[in-house]
């Protein structure tokens, strides 16, 4: 039980101070709670009074923020990487947020002495300078890492839970970035008679991810249809193809005519261009890079598309290869589909997923779903 000695002091620098004593493993010890109200620190010193007379001792000791962010990346989160159960790209963006966002603004403190008054400074400055969507991540990655550390018993709260930064929480549906009817015909029209013209027209008619779209083999096409059943990944050791990102992700989807018509075409170029190389590795898949190999997507995306939106005049308007899927999904919702039918055609885990996302375009339900795609990018 805590000692009877137990109190609140206001310190020189005007924080109330609540002292209690614990048992730990090395003997009695002295545990101190801190706020600039008496209230608050009245409240901290019950909850952690009861938590030492239930056994739980919160003692992060002099660990700081970053060492901790370091443990929980490595101790963590790299045990999911090996063991399948979290991608490499993902372990890679929470390693970019720590090191590039978190670390400087918070590795000095101690874990034990953070504040939810600091959590949202921070995401208060990153507002001016990053995207609502790159703030949110980093909002993502801190309160993770903070849930662990609850969970080790090494803080008693989690000071960014709760915390959504002010500019995602009030974001306007259109940071779900889609081209227009018209942008979609400049996009196409800028791809039309290139290599990879048909990787942007199936983009745009079934809404694959970048990843399932660079790891469709031909085998994958078959009676009309597309069926989703590996992904290119970033992995440690450079790019491998694996499965989807989720059990929903394992799908058919169907080919309109434009969609078939493009895979056709573009089998014929790819034939052409397996005859005239001098090194091909035959991996079947639709989509490969000069040698038939996994096409990088970093690559891509700076190699090929970049220059594509700028020839189709959409270079300022920030739309990065996954706004093409929700561009289809936008085209789905503007005929009226219903969103289970749209969650099946995206591969969402769950309706929640689809409907957070794409709630402020949901009108009255019913149509049609691929088959007018034709008709509602105007290319019947």
């Amino acid at each position: 039980m805590p000692a009877t000695g137990d109190r609140i002091t206001k310190r020189k620098d005007g924080l109330f101070q609540g002292m209690y004593t614990a048992q730990t493993p090395d003997g009695p010890k002295r545990k101190y709670v801190y706020g600039r109200k008496k209230k608050d620190v009245e409240r901290r010193l019950a909850e952690a009074m009861g938590d030492a007379a239930r056994g739980i001792v919160f003692d992060a000791g002099t660990l700081t923020v970053g060492q901790w962010l370091d443990s929980w990346l490595s101790d963590g989160l790299k045990p999911l990487v090996d063991a399948g159960k979290m991608t490499y790209s993902t372990y890679k963006r929470y390693a970019g947020i720590v090191g590039k966002h978190l670390k400087p603004a918070l590795g000095h403190r101690k874990l034990k002495d953070v504040t939810r008054l600091e959590v949202r400074k921070l995401y208060a400055a990153k507002s001016e300078t990053l995207s609502p969507r790159s703030v949110d991540y980093i909002h993502i990655t801190l309160q993770k890492a903070l849930s662990q550390a609850v969970r080790d018993d090494l803080i008693p709260r989690n000071v960014a839970a709760g915390e959504r930064p002010h500019s995602t929480r009030h974001a306007s549906p259109d940071r779900v970035k889609a081209l227009s009817l018209t942008q979609v015909h400049a996009l196409l029209d800028a791809a039309r008679d290139t290599r990879n013209e048909a990787l942007y027209v199936v983009a745009l008619h079934t809404g694959l991810r970048q990843g399932e779209l660079l790891g469709l083999k031909w085998s994958d096409l078959d009676g009309g249809k597309l069926s989703v059943r590996r992904a290119l990944k970033i992995a440690d050791q450079g790019l491998d193809l694996g499965p989807p990102k989720n059990r929903a992700s394992r799908r058919s989807v169907p080919l309109n005519k434009s969609a078939a018509a493009a895979l056709r075409s573009h089998k014929a170029r790819q034939n052409q261009e397996r005859i005239a190389a001098r090194e091909w590795h035959d991996g079947e898949l639709v989509f490969p890079n000069r040698l038939g190999k996994p096409m990088d997507p970093t690559n891509l995306y700076s190699q090929e598309y970049k220059p594509l939106l700028k020839r189709a005049g959409l270079a300022e308007h920030g739309f990065t290869f996954h706004a093409l899927r929700h561009t289809f999904a936008t085209a789905l919702f503007s005929r009226d589909v219903h969103p289970k039918k749209v969650q099946s055609l995206l591969g969402h885990s769950s309706i929640t997923q689809t409907m957070d996302t794409y709630s402020h375009l949901i009108g009255d339900i019913g149509g049609d779903a691929i088959d007018g795609l034709d008709e509602a990018f105007g290319l019947s």
